[in-house]
């Protein structure tokens, strides 16, 4: 990796782990979006594999954790088993339909995000639908590295407390991120020197978070959580935009 392409990895990270920090999540969004300009998503995917997963291990830690997973296993599931069939999805075509299919789920991320648009799900309808999430969630995620895209709404739809739907969301995207390291793996794009960067990459993450933290204890995060999600917004046109027009 040269001089600059190290600085470029090493100032998403930063960046990524900073919105993370601010808002709560964010942190494989921003750096999927990012690195997606300058590297394929395979790649960018096996960056974030060490960063994502410790960093959502530790937000899914908590009392809540056992009665989250006995409620949420359908979903959990689903996510593996979507990741599996999605497998390939992300090297296909050398990364141009994961480039348009990322730039899209960026591009609708920030539009739910800026509307605040709420979803309400029943009690009575999680059976089907958890799992039916999950495999939709895994594929997502298998095509474009990107996992918030239906799970984080479903979570916040069944009725969640703050706690609790912090928690679920760490765990989703754990799950997430295992079963898409795997598939990487599989795929060949997950290689040790490719971990050992991930691994590297952790550092400037937490860094990231630690500011972003410092950050969000002295302004509005509302007023920055909107401008996290208009950039998601037209970084993901930018995506679909440069992949269509080459």
């Amino acid at each position: 990796m040269t001089f600059s392409a190290l600085a470029v990895v090493t100032l998403t990270f930063v960046l990524a782990g900073f919105v993370k920090g601010v808002i709560g999540l964010g942190l494989p969004t921003v750096a999927m979006g990012l690195l997606a300009v300058v590297m394929t998503p395979a790649q960018a995917a096996a960056l974030l594999v060490a960063p994502s997963f410790l960093t959502n291990v530790w937000q899914a830690m908590g009392p809540e954790l056992a009665p989250l997973t006995r409620r949420l296993w359908p979903m959990l599931l689903g996510i593996c088993v979507g990741v599996w069939a999605g497998g390939g999805l992300l090297t296909a075509d050398s990364g141009a339909r994961a480039s348009i299919g990322l730039g899209a789920v960026l591009a609708l991320y920030g539009l739910l995000g800026l509307t605040a648009v709420e979803f309400a799900v029943p009690v009575r309808l999680e059976p089907w639908l958890s799992p039916l999430i999950g495999v939709v969630t895994g594929v997502v995620t298998a095509a474009t590295g990107v996992y918030m895209i239906p799970s984080a709404p479903y979570l916040q739809a069944i009725g969640l407390k703050k706690d609790a739907l912090v928690r679920a969301l760490g765990l989703s995207f754990t799950v997430a991120t295992l079963a898409l390291a795997a598939s990487l793996v599989r795929e060949g794009a997950l290689q040790i020197s490719v971990a050992g960067a991930s691994l590297l990459a952790l550092a400037p993450a937490l860094l990231g978070v630690v500011l972003g933290q410092w950050v969000r204890a002295r302004v509005r995060s509302e007023t920055f959580r909107i401008c996290f999600f208009a950039g998601a917004l037209l970084l993901g046109a930018h995506l679909m935009l440069r992949t269509l027009l080459q």
